[in-house]
């Protein structure tokens, strides 16, 4: 329980350390690739080793109905490696709104909240974005990903 505390500390440290370099340096060149191949990337091997190391094979099948996550979160080592999950998949949509963002022109003042509510609000911050740039370009995201 003391190596979890410590393994959610340094996760959380790491996760903070880069929504703040992302929020104060995000024009700068090369900031996101240090967090995507620093921090992000860090992020994904201690979750990668956890994951494994953590669950059981009979827990997979825990996935597939709500009871058996809610019974696999509360077991702390579980819960620990759902958190790193969020907290990597949170920085990498943030990086994302903030590139995709500065590509389209969309202005630091209106990506802010989008930023701020993909940090504490993860997909509800992606869909704010979606609705940022909507408004400021005119065009819906997903006509990035039409078929040719």
């Amino acid at each position: 329980m003391e190596n979890e505390e410590l393994i959610f500390k340094l996760a959380n440290g790491m996760a903070g350390f880069g929504w703040l370099l992302l929020l104060l340096f995000y024009k700068r060149p090369g900031i996101t690739n240090l967090l995507v191949w620093i921090i992000v990337a860090a992020l994904c091997v201690l979750y990668s080793t956890l994951i494994f190391k953590t669950l059981q094979p009979g827990d997979w099948k825990s996935f597939t109905t709500l009871e058996g996550v809610v019974s696999l979160m509360s077991v702390p080592g579980a819960a620990l490696v759902g958190w790193i999950h969020y907290l990597a998949f949170d920085l990498m949509t943030g990086v994302f709104v903030a590139v995709n963002g500065q590509r389209h022109g969309v202005r630091f003042i209106l990506l802010l909240p989008c930023l701020l509510c993909t940090f504490m609000l993860g997909p509800f911050g992606l869909a704010l974005y979606f609705l940022v740039r909507w408004y400021t370009t005119g065009h819906y995201f997903a006509s990035n990903y039409q078929a040719a």
